[in-house]
């Protein structure tokens, strides 16, 4: 007990970081992340931008990133990270690569929002003459809402994961705290701590992306 009453300001720190590592890579992923979902869709055969070559590379592009572990990614883009961030530790860093993580994840799940419309409505956008950003904007983007949030609610809550892992190679954020101060010292409580207040901040992520995609859906 002691010695999670000594770490308390440590604690409220790398609370704090975890969530500055995840709000940031969750905004990368939805700038990039969603024209990159919406553009695999549109490209698809029987879609109206149908293109087999652009939907193939990006789709092999989206495929090699989600097939590395995390843990990979993480070494593998320090370079990276040292000429975007100046450095290859701390939060801002490990933003870094769990962006790079997070986009093609959440690209998928926009697709996949995507494919739930029903493609009667898009045959009709199409059949009045509408552009395809008026279909876009105007069809498939409202339609999709309720699935693009729970897709935003499910990045965050892998994002949580992904952060903790950042703390392996000095990401700071609670995994950096649960490994320094919890696997390093041999100390179970410090452990046991850094992963209830995981589980309560996943919980919340949870609770108010399903609120959230209740209110938006319209149908």
């Amino acid at each position: 007990m002691d010695s999670l009453i000594q770490i308390l300001p440590d604690l409220y720190k790398a609370f704090f970081q975890t969530l500055y590592m995840v709000g940031i890579s969750l905004v990368v992923a939805l700038i990039l992340g969603l024209p990159i979902g919406i553009i695999l869709f549109v490209t698809d055969k029987g879609l109206f931008l149908e293109n087999r070559l652009t939907r193939v590379i990006l789709g092999f592009i989206v495929n090699m990133i989600r097939s590395v572990p995390f843990i990979i990614l993480l070494v593998t883009l320090l370079p990276v990270t040292k000429l975007i961030a100046g450095t290859t530790i701390g939060p801002t860093a490990a933003s870094v690569s769990l962006s790079v993580a997070a986009i093609p994840f959440f690209a998928r799940l926009v697709e996949t929002a995507l494919r739930e419309i029903d493609k009667g409505v898009i045959e009709a956008a199409v059949s009045i003459g509408a552009t395809p950003w008026m279909i876009i904007k105007d069809v498939l983007l409202p339609e999709a809402k309720p699935g693009i949030v729970q897709g935003i609610n499910i990045t965050a809550i892998s994002l949580v994961a992904y952060s903790a892992m950042a703390g392996t190679v000095g990401g700071g954020g609670i995994g950096d705290l649960a490994i320094r101060f919890g696997y390093y010292r041999y100390d179970n409580t410090v452990m046991f701590t850094t992963v209830i207040v995981l589980i309560c901040l996943v919980q919340l992520i949870q609770y108010g992306g399903d609120f959230l995609a209740k209110k938006v859906d319209k149908r």
